[in-house]
């Protein structure tokens, strides 16, 4: 008898509805009021640092496309795709460092995002001169750099281009000469993007290519680092990927893919 209850109850049990593990609420401020709230929803970017870079700000708005009469900044649309990178990375389990921040504008919808010069280096204000402000970040970087943690450490720099209108390009990837980490985080992100065009525009084709390149802030920081031309700011084709907001988020997922392959790989 008892081990018919025993078996009744093990069948009750079995029938009983298995309540999801509830995930934690995070909030980050510099996500702005409507996005500050996120989850972790998965680990597998636990035990990775990222530091995050979006190009210019302060007194410098980098270049400067015309759309629609509007002006478009490259710091402003920079710093919303590096915030939407952030996001999906701290979502995957990732520590994230945000050097450059604004304490105003966070993850933005609209197409044509004004410009401001609130933009700090972790609080400390931008020097115009170009040589001080990029020495800034680096010194910003290697400082946590030096804190230690993780077992993956990778600095992400986020620029826009500027050419000539007629002159659409795709995403570039630039890692420093001799950095074969660099290069395979390049090569990675550049795979994820042709396959994602491939999938999403087969007749379009990805022209993105990877190389290295002598750039100051690659050279000067510690970390791993990898850096990313998103398009020409001044063509009509590539001002779509900045101005339309599912096209930032796409490119922050697609830039989060590749880096999770990376980590994968190590």
């Amino acid at each position: 008898m008892r081990r018919h209850w025993g078996i009744v109850l093990l069948g009750l049990l079995l029938c009983l509805p298995v309540c999801p593990q509830k995930r934690k609420k995070l909030s980050e401020p510099l996500f702005g009021q409507r996005h500050a709230a996120y989850s972790v929803t998965s680990s597998e970017l636990k035990g990775a640092v990222f530091y995050l870079v979006s190009g210019h700000g302060g007194p410098d708005p980098g270049c400067i496309g015309r759309y629609n009469g509007k002006e478009l900044h490259e710091d402003e649309y920079a710093y919303d795709i590096v915030l939407r990178l952030g996001r999906e990375l701290l979502r995957r389990g990732a520590v994230v460092h945000f050097i450059i921040q604004d304490a105003k504008d966070g993850i933005r919808d609209d197409a044509v995002l004004k410009n401001s010069k609130r933009e700090t280096c972790r609080g400390k204000e931008i020097p115009l001169n170009q040589v001080a402000r990029l020495q800034q970040r680096c010194e910003a970087i290697n400082r946590l750099y030096r804190k230690g943690g993780g077992t993956y450490r990778r600095a992400v720099f986020v620029h826009v281009d500027s050419r000539s209108r007629g002159k659409q390009t795709d995403v570039f990837f630039y890692h420093a000469p001799a950095s074969k980490k660099g290069q395979q985080l390049a090569k990675r992100l550049q795979t994820t993007f042709a396959a994602k065009y491939g999938r999403h525009q087969p007749n379009r084709g990805f022209r993105g290519t990877v190389s290295e390149r002598n750039l100051y802030v690659l050279r000067n920081t510690t970390p791993v680092g990898v850096f990313l031309e998103l398009g020409n700011i001044q063509n009509a084709r590539d001002q779509q990927r900045l101005v339309i907001p599912d096209n930032r988020q796409a490119l922050a997922n697609w830039i989060a893919e590749g880096i999770v392959k990376d980590f994968r790989g190590k």
